[in-house]
């Protein structure tokens, strides 16, 4: 899921379904990338032969060539909100921007998922649902950021119910004094103290529940800062190694190359505001 930030999505089309009472199982093959959530009702869906019970608060992610039959209860029907969506491939790295088609890279989340909050979920549903008739440059922009805040807040969602209240503060504090200490020297040891883990359950969660490991984020916290300094100040190379935290200004350099993609010189040239000597 941590690779969803390079995704870009299109919205196709949002709609509300209201199933019509049935006994009979409505069977079809999915033809689009559709997020579905359950609003009312109880019944049954069938996708590549694994059958799911539905309720209200369930997700569902569909995906093209997807076998799917679909049952609603008699007494209590179905009613959903979806939305399909098509996507791409477009992030930096290492100061390129990378892009790839969407039918080339596989779209993470499948099937059926539970949520530990689902009015949130759905709270978002609906505010995309209500834009639906609405045109304009600025509509569509909303429509795009009301999209990834869903996706964002699923994501959220599943992370809270993998990682307890408790371990979750933990994690969060270390992350707040590497923020704010990044300068010092600092060890997973230290980091899994302040937490309260043994060092193997705290790298662990940590890379879970925020996708580097506490000395990989560490690094990138640094080499941001670092980048500002570049930039932004007249420091010589040793200085901002020294206010980063490194006292070998030609590790320092090794390290930034390594997360940066190019030396600090080079990204000092890139990156640095020309001056205009005036005449």
């Amino acid at each position: 899921m941590s690779k969803l930030n390079r995704f870009v999505f299109s919205i196709s089309l949002v709609g509300y379904k209201q199933c019509i009472p049935t006994k009979q199982f409505h069977t079809w093959e999915h033809s689009f990338h559709s997020i579905w959530i359950i609003a009312k009702g109880k019944g049954e869906l069938i996708i590549d032969g694994t059958n799911y019970p539905v309720e209200p608060g369930k997700l569902f992610f569909l995906k093209p060539n997807m076998e799917c039959e679909r049952y609603s209860d008699s007494k209590e029907p179905l009613e959903y909100f979806f939305v399909r969506f098509t996507y791409a491939i477009a992030h930096v790295e290492r100061e390129n921007w990378k892009l790839e088609k969407g039918e080339n890279v596989e779209f993470p989340l499948s099937g059926m998922y539970k949520l530990q909050n689902p009015p949130q979920v759905i709270n978002l549903f609906e505010q995309i649902y209500y834009l639906r008739k609405r045109r304009g440059a600025i509509v569509a922009m909303k429509r795009k950021l009301l999209f990834n805040e869903l996706l964002l807040t699923i994501i959220q969602d599943f992370r809270s119910q993998k990682v307890t209240g408790n371990t979750t503060n933990a994690i969060d504090t270390t992350i707040e004094y590497l923020i704010s200490h990044y300068n010092e020297k600092i060890t997973v040891h230290s980091l899994a103290q302040q937490a309260g883990m043994s060092v193997s359950h705290y790298s662990r969660l940590f890379k879970k529940f925020i996708g580097y490991s506490p000395m990989d984020y560490l690094r990138h916290v640094r080499m941001d800062r670092a980048k500002e300094l570049i930039v932004l100040s007249e420091y010589k190379l040793k200085a901002i190694a020294q206010s980063v935290g490194y006292h070998d200004e030609f590790y320092f350099s090794r390290t930034f190359k390594k997360v940066v993609g190019m030396s600090p010189t080079e990204f000092a040239k890139r990156h640095r505001t020309k001056r205009v000597t005036k005449k």
